[in-house]
């Protein structure tokens, strides 16, 4: 009987000390996230505005406004959704090329890991002031200048519609690339060496063995890596301020700057809520859909 009160207080102070030590995430948890998140879901049933001090609970009125008669929330939709589809496919595809590069022990892997790496400990404010420099119209921006000498005249890249979009993808993309390879690179380092061996073996080499081995391996890697870069392609909000401030003509204007917009320029903190919210159930089903795809792309071909 001895024996047994002794393990369950044995039990008992484990147990404690584990809350202890998991207690103050969570309550930073409960303060920091899940109050603000559920805070918005409330505020967006309300006419909330900062400047005038209203609160009117006013129900789904913010969200019929929204669909029915704001013809800017769809062109701020159009606009993440083209940046996404843009920026997670490039970045993907970089960034798992450059880890299988740099897997194999080539030539100058050091210096591209230091090279590609810079920019994720670079502070992303500073990041994108120094790209609207180099970005800068004319033949006073860096980039122009350098192509002025091969002779191509350079687009305003931030001030038309096309290249203003294209330049904030490609400054993403640069910025966090980083972080991708070397989530990838680990993942390249950790596949069975002897699955790869058997099958270089059987004649499979170049890209039948990328397709039929080393992609079906590195699946759950991607899923996961597309996951997470396509949130967070949803969420930039410092590259597009920075930058474009949302132009020329709302073309960069993407749902958290259309967010910011509404809560911090207009006031109208219940509008920026439902947007919020909107924008929350547009990332859960994307990646609700993304992960459910995971087992039906996580296997090998025959």
């Amino acid at each position: 009987m001895k024996n047994a009160s002794s393990a369950r207080t044995l039990r008992r102070n484990e147990a404690l000390a584990g809350y202890a030590f998991v207690l103050p995430q969570m309550i930073g948890f409960c303060a920091l996230v899940l109050l603000p998140l559920v805070n918005v879901f409330i505020y967006s049933f309300h006419d909330k505005n900062m400047l005038f001090g209203t609160n009117r609970f006013v129900g789904f009125d913010q969200y019929v406004k929204l669909f029915t008669n704001d013809k800017l929330f769809y062109t701020t939709l159009g606009n993440t959704f083209i940046f996404s589809i843009l920026l997670v496919p490039l970045n993907l595809i970089l960034s798992l090329l450059l880890a299988l590069y740099l897997g194999e022990g080539r030539f100058g892997t050091r210096y591209i890991c230091t090279v590609i790496f810079l920019p994720v400990v670079t502070s992303g404010v500073a990041w994108a002031i120094v790209w609207k420099y180099l970005l800068q119209g004319g033949t006073t921006g860096p980039v122009n200048w350098f192509l002025s000498l091969l002779g191509i005249q350079g687009p305003n890249w931030l001030m038309e519609k096309g290249w203003a979009m294209f330049s904030v993808v490609v400054n993403r993309v640069l910025k966090n690339l980083g972080t991708n390879v070397l989530i990838f690179f680990g993942a390249v380092m950790n596949m069975p060496s002897d699955v790869i061996e058997a099958a270089r073996m059987d004649g499979a080499s170049g890209l039948t063995l990328l397709r039929r081995i080393k992609l079906p391996l590195l699946m759950p890697t991607i899923l996961m890596v597309s996951i997470v870069t396509m949130i967070g392609s949803m969420r930039v909000f410092d590259t597009i301020r920075l930058m474009t401030d949302g132009g020329p003509e709302g073309s960069t204007m993407v749902l958290v700057y259309y967010i910011y917009h509404q809560a911090f320029k207009m006031f109208n903190t219940g509008y920026a809520s439902a947007i919020a919210v909107v924008l929350f159930v547009i990332v859960l089903m994307l990646t609700l859909v993304q992960w459910g795809l995971r087992g039906r792309l996580s296997h090998y071909e025959s």
